[in-house]
């Protein structure tokens, strides 16, 4: 039984019932997250208090957001997580290796910070086998941004462990901070709880007139509230006695409370006030480095007219009572004396146990251009940058370039910090600094950095071609320069062009490939690289006759290369979709797009890099569609999308109309095909519009409703785009020669067959047989039809081998040859059955009624009642994966893990691991082409 209300929470019945409710979670498996918001001193922190006090039988753990240590990486996390430390050894090792470097434990790779937030996760999941674990952070807002980032990542990753969070956040400060978790916004008392509250800090009735007004001038802020009654009694504040008090409400609540503190201090002690302005630049909260600053600056440490105040409070640590104190403290000084006490804090800190702090210290300090502050600061940005912390590199090397005397170096320093706050996703500030550094002298390969920079900035911000011009200006110094950065950078200026949706013109792709081949640029340092820039160039420049088998060439590298560092595996990851587009829409290769997606995946997973999974994972589900297996893609789309909402990146919306689209789910592609044609409009990204063609007849062809499906199907040919105007033709022929607009499914077909004719793949061979076959007749055709399976079969496209036999079936029905006929379209509407494709399912059933054929019934598939988290889990499970390995594998907890394997027992109707395998293998098969076939590659 939670026990009633603490004596100050007056007037918060409701927001203890919500906090009352986290702990009932965390105890019996519910809501287990609880953002606390609102204005400074309305009562977060004491509701914190209140929770960590009746949280019974549970670790609790606490963070506190400090401004002053906002730039330190990782410093909060350490702070949260110092309680588990001893539970380190026991992680998983990539998990192991990447908390101890973020927390400056040891060297190594800088870790991807979603890989450290699941380490954060496991270690607290851990901890919590014992008893169970409420996380509490007070003053979330000013936490070191990636501490934040993790924490937010942990936060909307628990489900099953026995983990609690609450968060505090002050508001407008934290308003963009831990958005989209459950909140609960607290605003000030009524009249009736702020009378209480105020009656009962004067000790004393107060007029009801006098009472409401002090609430009224408040705003029913607690802290308010208590702080202004402070030393009054209700007969002072009942007869007018002090009016200033009523005087100096004026301005926001926060301001009026800290304005308070400050006439406070001004009633202590010199030395004392020192002595808290010591305290408030140190966030660490270390009396023994508090003593001896003080000693620094010749002062004797005397707290006690502070404590006395009611303004710190002194333990195993020094502790402010609120942190509107420590901000009164710290702002009410004079510049110069913030200044000594930071000079007196670097001194004081040790340079080997705490380099980072003390170049911190020693740069608030500075009072001018400081060369040593500033190489200080670079070095404290290049370890920021090793654990990972690159918000926080980012700062310490603007404060760097701020201090830097010579304009060389900073404007070296200033392109630095743009570049990691570009790192960052701070495109603004990195605009800012890049301007700071254009105009200081630069070298000429610092010259082409700031020329890629501000490309990026642009094409981050729109995908329109004007960054491709840029892209390749910068390409040409790098070029000048002899630098290995020129080959990438040409890749980029052509990916940015394909975003752009512009194969032609003077700022299209082509002419980039053209650039890039007589360039003249040195080798990147990788050799899949290079044949790759040299394969999409040739592509480009020369056709498909040239590009095909000069892009074939890096296939073998791209998929074998060995990656000996983590830097190496994420450039390979930044430069794979290049590669997969161009195997994908001109090499027509499926088995490719298998091994470099499946790579892909493996690989970020392996470095733990969740910002490359997702796409990854995407390209991956795309495989998979093809395949005809659509419930492994949902799978694999629906971990993407969980993965880009716990690292706070958009979901890949495109991958679920595919999906929508080969399923028939008009009513579910409808609403994501305008808002996908608003973002490419807005964006500039015309490229989309190719896909939404494609997609679209795909559909429309499905549903059988040409007309829209040739419509769709012309624009995704018609957009002079890298991507989807092979895929687009086959979707047009189709509808054209339906709609009778034979004149175009001609054209469309010379178009096909040119760009499949160097291609010498399955695919290809079957997209060009086919399409072929619609517009012929006779033994032809029939010839045609039954090449087109074998093609595709040997490509492994199961959705075109079913999709073939219905149109051969359609075709043969009008022939009338009915038994050949009812063969095919049976096929067709097993394979589509099985794929859960219910439009084509739906053609070749009404085909098959129309030949005089029974259709039986579908069959319910037990893994149908698996939602695609618990399918993912289960299939792992089956393969004999544990459930640390499984939980590694998705970026979830084991404790996760077994939640979900025990909701399959459940709906499979079996109670054991070792039964999973038979319940998931009773389950028809996906298609009828072998299995082997359709894995081979």
């Amino acid at each position: 039984m939670i026990a009633s209300p603490l004596p100050e929470l007056v007037g918060r019945h409701r927001e203890c019932a919500a906090l009352d409710d986290l702990l009932a979670g965390l105890r019996e498996g519910g809501p287990r997250v609880l953002v606390v918001r609102g204005e400074a001193g309305i009562g977060k922190s004491v509701l914190l208090e209140y929770v960590a006090a009746q949280a019974s039988r549970v670790k609790v753990t606490w963070a506190h957001g400090i401004e002053a240590d906002m730039e330190l990486p990782y410093a909060s996390l350490h702070q949260l997580c110092a309680p588990f430390l001893d539970e380190l050894d026991e992680l998983p090792e990539p998990q192991r290796d990447a908390l101890r470097v973020a927390f400056g434990m040891a060297a190594g790779d800088p870790p991807d910070r979603f890989l450290v937030g699941l380490a954060v996760l496991t270690l607290l999941t851990r901890a919590s086998e014992s008893r169970p674990v409420l996380v509490l952070v007070d003053d979330a807002q000013w936490l070191d941004q990636v501490s934040l980032q993790t924490l937010e990542f942990v936060a909307r990753r628990l489900l099953a462990e026995a983990v609690a969070m609450a968060f505090a956040v002050r508001d407008p400060e934290g308003q963009d901070a831990l958005k989209g978790l459950p909140a609960l916004r607290l605003g000030g008392l009524d009249s009736v709880a702020g009378g209480e509250l105020l009656e009962a800090a004067v000790g004393g009735r107060l007029e009801k007139r006098v009472r409401d007004r002090f609430v009224a001038e408040m705003h029913g802020n607690p802290l308010a509230l208590l702080e202004f009654s402070r030393g009054r009694s209700a007969a002072e504040l009942a007869y007018g006695l002090d009016s200033s008090a009523f005087r100096s409400v004026q301005g926001p609540v926060a301001s009026r409370v800290e304005r308070d503190f400050v006439s406070r201090l001004g009633q202590l002690p010199a030395a004392t006030r020192t002595l808290l302005l010591i305290a408030a630049a140190e966030p660490v909260g270390d009396a023994c480095l508090l003593a001896n600053a003080a000693a620094s600056l010749k002062i004797t440490p005397n707290a006690a007219p502070a404590k006395a105040a009611g303004l710190i409070e002194f333990g195993e640590s020094v502790r402010f009572r609120h942190p509107l104190v420590r901000s009164a403290v710290y702002h009410g000084a004079e510049p110069e004396e913030r200044r000594a006490v930071h000079r007196a804090l670097a001194e004081a800190t040790d340079p080997v146990l705490d380099p980072d702090r003390r170049a911190w210290h020693a740069a608030q300090a500075a009072d001018g251009p400081d060369e040593e502050v500033a190489a200080g600061l670079e070095q404290a940005a290049d370890r920021a940058r090793q654990r990972g912390g690159i918000a926080a590199e980012a700062v310490l090397l603007q404060r760097a370039a701020e201090v830097t005397p010579d304009r060389w170096s900073r404007g070296r320093r200033a392109l630095a910090a743009a570049e990691a706050h570009f790192s960052a996703a701070a495109p603004d500030r990195a605009t800012e600094l890049a301007t700071v550094a254009e105009l200081c002298p630069l070298s000429a390969l610092d010259r082409a950095r700031l020329a890629r920079l501000r490309a990026r900035i642009l094409f981050a911000l729109s995908r329109s071609d004007e960054a491709a011009p840029l892209l390749l200006e910068a390409a040409a110094q790098f070029t000048a320069a002899g630098s290995p950065l020129a080959r990438e950078t040409y890749l980029e200026a052509i990916s940015a062009t394909i975003f752009a949706g512009r194969v032609h013109g003077p700022t299209g792709a082509r002419a980039a490939a053209i650039a890039a081949r007589g360039s003249g640029a040195p080798s990147s340092g990788s050799k899949a690289a290079d044949l790759l820039l040299d394969g999409v160039a040739a592509l480009l420049a020369d056709g498909c006759e040239t590009g095909v088998p000069a892009l074939r060439a890096s296939l073998e590298l791209l998929t074998h290369e060995e990656l000996g560092t983590r830097e190496a595996t994420v450039r390979w990851l930044l430069l794979v979709p290049v590669a997969l587009e161009a195997f994908i829409h001109y090499a027509w290769d499926l088995h490719a797009w298998d091994a470099l997606s499946s790579r892909a995946v493996r690989l970020a997973r392996d470095i733990g890099a969740l910002g490359a999974l997702p796409p990854a994972l995407i390209y991956a589900g795309g495989v998979h569609i093809h395949y005809g297996d659509f419930a492994e893609a949902a799978r694999m789309i629906d971990e993407a999308d969980a993965l880009a909402a716990a690292t706070g990146h958009a979901p890949h919306k495109y991958a679920t109309l595919v999906l929508a689209a080969w399923r028939g789910e008009a009513d579910v592609a409808a609403g994501i095909i305008e808002e996908a044609r608003q973002s490419a409009e807005q964006r500039g990204e015309v490229s989309l519009l190719g896909a939404m063609g494609y997609i679209q007849g795909v559909l429309f062809n499905g549903l059988a409703r040409y007309e829209e499906a040739l419509e769709a199907a012309r624009t995704g040919i018609e957009h002079d785009g890298f991507n989807f105007t092979g895929l687009s033709l086959v979707e047009h022929v189709e509808a054209a020669t339906r709609c009778g607009e034979l004149d175009q499914a001609r054209a469309s077909l010379a178009r096909l067959l040119e760009l499949t004719r160097a291609a010498d793949s399955g695919w290809a061979r079957g997209a060009g047989a086919r399409s072929q076959a619609l517009l012929t007749d006779g033994d032809e055709a029939d010839r045609l039809y039954r090449t087109a399976i074998e093609e595709f079969g040997r490509g492994s496209v199961a959705v075109e081998v079913a999709r073939t036999h219905l149109l051969y079936g359609e075709w043969l029905r009008r022939s009338n040859r009915r038994s050949l006929a009812r063969e095919h379209l049976r096929t067709a509407h097993e394979m589509f059955d099985g794929m859960r494709a219910h439009a084509f399912a739906e053609r070749a059933r009404r085909e098959l009624l129309a030949t005089g054929e029974h259709v039986r019934a579908r069959e319910n598939r037990p893994t149908s009642v698996l939602t695609p988290q618990e399918s993912q889990v289960a299939t792992l499970a089956a393969d004999g994966m544990t459930n640390a390995k499984i939980g590694a594998e998705l970026f979830i907890s084991p404790h996760t893990v077994e939640w979900h394997l025990r909701k399959v027992y459940t709906k499979l109707g079996i109670n054991s691991r070792r039964a999973l395998p038979g319940a998931l293998a009773s389950a028809p098969a996906t298609n009828t082409l072998d299995e082997g076939t359709v894995r081979s590659g």
